[in-house]
């Protein structure tokens, strides 16, 4: 059977959305409503494998699933083009993930060095579900049986670990699979998608460490509810280092505030690195960053502006993911049927 190319991604809803998921991510999932099938997803389920304090608790989970689908449609997203919906409404997400946990193995996700960031020193604290973070994220794409995957340079790890479970499952059930149908396998190996000149935008006041919703500093990132104001005085008091910046991207080298500055820069004027640096090489960053600061604002404001008009109307939200949830079902529960057939469970579908 062929595998239509179809896109999957999604982001978490802990709240404080922030530049760097929006030119990390949903600029992106934008791009790519033209060129495939997409389907994007509030992962709230794994919101919750983090501390309550993390999430915000039900109330905060909530408001934080809406705030992220705002995001995505005042970015540009098409809820009637593409599929928009929150995991949690999709039993399939679930239920893969626990096939799937009987087929990746322990070896695999002791590797996973996200799990070992994330639960610092406090390891043994830890959920099973933070543990486990992983096995879901491969369930959430193969549950539509996705070819693509755009990711961010810190989730490649977890992609390549999709990858391995779902090339063991068309291993281990390669015999049934074929009497279904699949003899090149059930699923596909979902390919990344890493483009563009911000795939990693880093903390303002530390440009070694990713921006971050958790970061204790507000000043470390751009909240895409920031006002004009607010925006021009986080970049103002961005850290940088005393020397001018360059004209070519070798001078960079050892200089991370001034890279991300630049790669922010870059992304939001839809340049490359290197075009900005000859446009502001020999410049202080005094100069760069009023300028920053005004393609920043007049990106963020309007998405920012619109946010807040969907917001005000959370039960039309609340129908965009319903509506979404419907669809991503249509398209989950036949390929689930499949997966329980191959794997030899009795079922009445």
């Amino acid at each position: 059977m062929t595998i239509k190319e179809r896109v999957f991604s999604g982001v978490q809803p802990t709240g404080n959305l922030h530049l760097g998921n929006y030119l990390g991510a949903i600029t992106r999932f934008v791009a790519l409503q033209d060129s495939h099938d997409c389907i994007y997803c509030v992962v709230d389920m794994h919101a919750i494998t983090q501390a309550v304090s993390v999430w915000g608790g039900p109330e905060g989970l909530a408001q934080n699933t809406r705030e992220v689908t705002a995001a995505f449609i005042a970015a540009g997203i098409d809820p009637e083009r593409h599929i928009v919906f929150n995991q949690s409404q999709v039993s399939a997400h679930a239920e893969l993930a626990w096939i799937f946990n009987c087929v990746a193995r322990m070896g695999w996700l002791n590797r996973m060095t996200q799990f070992k960031e994330k639960a610092g020193k406090h390891r043994e604290n830890a959920s099973v579900g933070l543990y486990d973070y992983p096995v879901l994220m491969a369930a959430d794409i193969l549950a539509y049986r996705a070819t693509h995957v755009p990711v961010g340079e810190d989730q490649k790890q977890h992609l390549e670990l999709s990858r391995d479970i779902a090339q063991k499952f068309n291993t281990d059930f390669a015999a049934s699979a074929a009497e279904a149908g699949y003899e090149d396998g059930f699923f596909p190996l979902p390919e990344p998608l890493i483009t563009g000149p911000a795939t990693r935008v880093m903390s303002l006041r530390d440009g070694t460490k990713k921006m971050s919703k958790s970061d204790p500093s507000d000043m470390s990132r751009i909240k895409m509810t920031d006002d004009a104001d607010t925006i021009a005085k986080k970049i103002r008091k961005a850290k940088t280092d005393p020397e001018p910046l360059p004209s070519e991207a070798d001078g960079l080298e050892g200089r991370p505030e001034a890279k991300n500055l630049i790669g922010i820069y870059a992304a939001l004027a839809g340049q490359s690195e290197d075009e900005a640096l000859s446009q502001f090489g020999g410049s202080q960053f005094s100069d760069f960053k009023k300028a920053l600061a005004e393609v920043t604002v007049e990106l963020v404001a309007p998405v920012a502006a619109e946010m807040r008009r969907l917001l005000d109307d959370p039960a039309e939200i609340d129908r965009v993911l319903a509506s979404g949830a419907d669809r991503a079902r249509a398209i989950a529960e036949p390929i689930m049927v499949d997966v329980k057939k191959i794997v030899g469970f009795i079922s009445s579908k």
